[in-house]
């Protein structure tokens, strides 16, 4: 089932508005991918797709590591991800464990923002923000 773009139906003032054209290929979409955190026993789950005009997007579906950026030396650390501790895009998405850009999530090093979008680049980039003691 693919996802398609519809115009709206009636006009502010109730009338109703005739369809402009007829559907067309390049107005489908597709839905968003919800890249969740991968559990101990699942690996990360990428799926390749051919988009318009010929490119390819990877689609993360399970992530277990994120590459994590140290700010402070600068160079990049692959860690796993434990959870996600907050997401703006949308509030469920916490309760639902899913990764979008933006999301600070729950590492091994501590908490670290999401700087890539893994629903379509196929990787999970953050930032570490704030660094548990290690023990």
């Amino acid at each position: 089932m693919v996802l398609y773009h519809k115009p709206v139906k009636r006009k502010p003032t109730g009338g109703r508005k005739k369809p402009f054209s007829q559907k067309k290929k390049r107005h489908f979409g597709r839905f968003p991918t919800e890249t969740k955190v991968a559990s101990e026993a699942e690996s990360d789950v990428r799926k390749k797709i051919r988009v318009r005009g010929g490119g390819i997007k990877i689609k993360l579906y399970y992530a277990k590591y994120a590459n994590v950026l140290l700010p402070d030396t600068g160079e990049f650390k692959k860690v796993r991800i434990l959870s996600v501790s907050e997401n703006k895009a949308n509030r469920e998405f916490k309760r639902k464990q899913v990764i979008t850009r933006g999301a600070i999530i729950l590492t091994e090093l501590g908490e670290a923002k999401v700087t890539s979008r893994p629903g379509q680049d196929g990787v999970v980039n953050a930032i570490l923000i704030k660094e548990t003691k290690a023990e």
